[in-house]
């Protein structure tokens, strides 16, 4: 194992051994092999990559003493400088956590500090002066020399090189030496950044102290936190919504800039050889070749560092056999081929609008055995530098020192710098909640569905607006109100399974696609971890997605899009790159446990638990609405993560309590009253059964209906019931419970999850937590997966079971 001091010193030692170049030439010029790269250009990157070197050992010195927090190198990895070299710095960038010496070119390129690919021309000199007059003293212009026979020629000369002639009236030829990096020069500032990551300094420009990642809105670097490929379908999503905005979508036209990449922009996401065999790397690669076979381009170029931990020649073989995807390959300790092969792929990408992959073979130093330092990056593109003529080994050497010295006093300067302090400053933006403006959003929508809209609107439903068309089901309601928030935000794009082609699994999308085009509302593959991703990389372009997943036992595959991608985008850039979404998801039983535990799930636990998510469960169809219509403002106003379960066994249902009685249908509120009709985040329904004075029962959902049938039963015995709709799952209605169970004393507790893990421990929890002193009850579905058929009313929730619970706690 090769140890931070002895990859040191080994590379010091290397660097002194390189000795001098045979022939010295100047940086301007191109590499003597006909390579794709200037002598500056190399130096650049040779300071990009020790300048991430250095990060490395910095991290591990940091931690040595207690103040370093994150070690986790780039070592070996940094030939993918070259690949940043070869993008534009305006090209969004998802990095692996072994990106250092990418960020910090990066960093370079957007601050202007990497040459240009060609040549500068020298520059004209001042009016009456000549060019020999401008160079420095004891110093002559090759140009007034006279080529005489036996004497240097001019033309054999290095850009930019002069002639000293000594008193003898001997003339050298002189090359400028290595210049010094300036203190703060641009790989030093990435190096701040870094290093501010690694301290969990509140200025670190991400996030802030709340991790260590590669990110800054002005580099273009969306911050990743996962080595797993785990951001590989945002990146895929991203390539699909540029796409689509180059051809004509429309993005949102929220506060935020909605459209910050260029249209020409190639996103390159980055992963390693463990990660390509990671489910989420292979959903993202099929369904970016997916894409490609039907037609639909995504201009992303993957990045492969593979560190041979694989069996032999897996990864290539994996990478090579994608459909669709083109492959392209180069030895990543080259900085000269990394480049060459980089830009040939982001080219190709960048025209064809396309999908590729860049297989770079890399070292993992620090990690594994000492015959990889062999290979050492650093010590290749200082190789060269010296063979070129550049730079001799000892300038290298030192310069390798000076940038040392410059990252050391870096560190000793953000040691000082504030860490996070309190809670308020951590979670300030894990998701704002601005109510005010989220209603003003729904007004303004209202406002414009009823004005300027209407006709558009009219023309869009056929000439019979929902409000029109009497009593909605839970479907129709939802339906309509999808139709009217497309209409409201053209950046609106509804996707999934069979969304378009058939409406949806449950048929709650039907008509969409032929009122707003298959543009905005298409199918994808099904696989839930690329749908999620697809929108991920959606609202990050400045889209609105509403994926649909066609079962919520679908959606727990797939959760780490949201919890670790999605509610986290905030998080870990302070707000300057967010992703609003609003995943519908087709959940809860249904008493006859039609499908079985595939179709039947009331697992909600995993998404309650993920901070700053908003789950919403609509259980009638005149909430279902306005609820929408509230993640839709929320996902466009604040950036909001909102997942809108739908339960299934609602659907279609029409009747309360007998056959026929169609109080389980509602009008569709008409524009003009949709502020008034308002449901903010976080906000209970409660309905008054009898006195309402006996009992509070508190449910959401499926129980909603069977708790009003219930509360019925108990009337006709005497008991007059409060029922309390939560309707937001997360954030609870912390309020709204306490203001209704305080006004019984009573309380029971309705729960269609399950009773371990379930919603009810929240609700419970939060009755404790405000000091409520009355008697309360739950009940709840057993800890069961649902069985098939009518098994299924043995393991849930059910009127009769509401009843007598509801005894029991009077009873006592």
């Amino acid at each position: 194992m090769t140890t931070p001091h002895d990859l040191d010193d080994r590379l010091r030692a290397e660097l002194a051994a390189l000795g001098a170049p045979d022939q010295r030439r100047d940086l301007g010029e191109p590499l003597p092999d006909g390579g794709p790269l200037t002598g500056a250009q190399a130096l650049a990157l040779f300071d990009a990559q020790v300048t991430s070197r250095l990060l490395d050992l910095a991290g591990r010195w940091l931690s040595g003493f207690g103040e370093g927090y994150f070690t986790v190198e780039s070592a070996g990895h940094e030939g993918d400088a070259a690949v940043a070299a070869a993008l534009r710095p305006t090209d969004p960038a998802l990095l692996h956590v072994r990106s250092g010496a990418f960020y910090c070119l990066r960093a370079a390129q957007a601050a202007g500090a990497f040459p240009a690919t060609s040549p500068q021309p020298e520059p004209e000199p001042e009016p009456g002066r000549s060019s020999s007059e401008s160079a420095p003293p004891g110093a002559v212009s090759h140009q007034d020399l006279d080529a005489d026979p036996g004497e240097t020629e001019a033309a054999s000369l290095p850009v930019g090189a002069g002639i000293v002639v000594d008193a003898d009236g001997d003339a050298t030829v002189v090359v400028p030496d290595l210049p010094q990096p300036a203190p703060d020069d641009a790989y030093a500032a990435a190096a701040r950044d870094v290093l501010r990551g690694i301290v969990a300094s509140a200025e670190e420009p991400a996030a802030g102290g709340r991790a260590k990642v590669f990110g800054r809105a002005d580099l273009a670097v969306v911050p990743t936190t996962s080595t797993a490929g785990s951001h590989l379908p945002r990146a895929v999503g991203l390539g699909l919504a540029l796409e689509r905005l180059r051809r004509g979508a429309r993005p949102t036209d929220g506060e935020a800039d909605a459209t910050p990449w260029p249209a020409d922009a190639v996103v390159v996401c980055s992963f390693d050889d463990a990660a390509a065999d990671h489910a989420t790397a292979t959903a993202a690669l099929n369904t970016t070749g997916w894409y490609d076979h039907t037609g639909l381009r995504i201009p992303v170029l993957f990045l492969c560092a593979d560190s041979g931990a694989s069996a032999e020649g897996w990864v290539a073989a994996t990478l090579r056999s994608r459909p669709g995807i083109r492959y392209f390959a180069a030895d990543g300790t080259d900085v000269a081929a990394t480049y060459r092969v980089a830009a040939e792929a982001a080219d190709w990408v960048r025209r064809q609008r396309r999908p590729a992959v860049l297989h770079l073979s890399t070292v993992r130093l620090m990690e594994q055995g000492d015959d990889d330092a062999a290979r050492d990056p650093l010590l290749a593109t200082a190789r060269l530098l010296v063979t070129s003529g550049y730079a001799g080994g000892e300038e290298l050497l030192a310069r390798y020192d000076e940038r040392g010295w410059q990252l050391r006093r870096v560190a000793e300067e953000v040691l000082d710098e504030p860490k996070l302090a309190s809670p308020v400053e951590i979670v300030r933006e894990l998701a704002p909640r601005r109510p005010v403006r989220v209603s003003r959003a729904v007004a303004e929508a209202a406002a414009h569905a009823a004005g300027p809209g209407a006709g558009a609107r009219a023309e869009a439903f056929g000439g019979k607006p929902p409000e029109l068309t009497g009593p909605l089901t839970l479907a129709q309601s939802i339906n309509a109100a999808l139709a009217d928030g497309m209409l409201d935000h053209p950046g609106t794009a509804v996707f999934g399974h069979e969304v378009a082609a058939r409406g949806g699994v449950h048929g709650v999308t039907e008509g969409l696609r032929d009122r707003f085009g298959a543009a905005r509302v298409f199918d994808t593959l099904p696989d839930e971890t690329s749908i999620l991703g697809l929108g991920l990389g959606a609202g990050l372009a400045g889209l609105l997605p509403v994926p649909e997943i066609r079962h919520l036992t679908l959606l727990h595959g797939a959760e780490d899009q949201l919890r670790g991608e999605a509610a986290t985008m905030r998080f870990l850039s302070r707000g300057a790159f967010r992703n609003p979404m609003v995943v519908r998801v087709p959940g809860l039983a249904s008493p006859d446990g039609l499908g079985g535990h595939d179709r039947n799930d009331d697992s909600l636990g995993a998404l309650r638990d993920v901070p700053g998510l908003v789950v919403a469960v609509p259980a009638r169809p005149d909430d279902a609405a306005p609820m929408l219509r509230t993640c839709l403002a929320a996902a466009r106003v604040d950036g909001s993560v909102c997942v809108f379960v739908e339960p299934i066994a609602l659907y279609h249902v029409r009747d309360l309590y007998t056959d026929g009685d169609d109080e389980w249908t509602a009008e569709y509120a008409e524009p003009g009253t949709w502020a008034d009709r308002h449901v903010p985040i976080g906000r209970a329904r409660v309905y008054g059964v009898g006195s309402a004075e006996d009992l509070t029962i508190i449910t959401f959902g499926n129980g909603v209906r069977m708790s009003l049938r219930a509360a019925a039963t108990l009337a006709r015995e005497g008991v007059g019931s409060r029922v309390v709709d939560l309707r937001w799952l997360a954030p609870l209605p912390v309020a709204d419970i306490i203001r209704e169970a305080s006004a019984t004393g009573r309380v029971l507790v309705v729960d269609e999850t399950r009773r371990t893990g379930g919603v009810g421990e929240g609700v419970l929890s939060a009755l404790v937590d405000t000091g409520y002193v009355g008697a309360a009850r739950r009940v709840a579905a057993l800890d069961s997966f649902v069985p098939l058929g009518p098994a299924a009313r043995q393991v849930l929730v059910s009127a009769e079971a509401i009843t007598q619970g509801a005894r029991t706690l009077l009873a006592r």
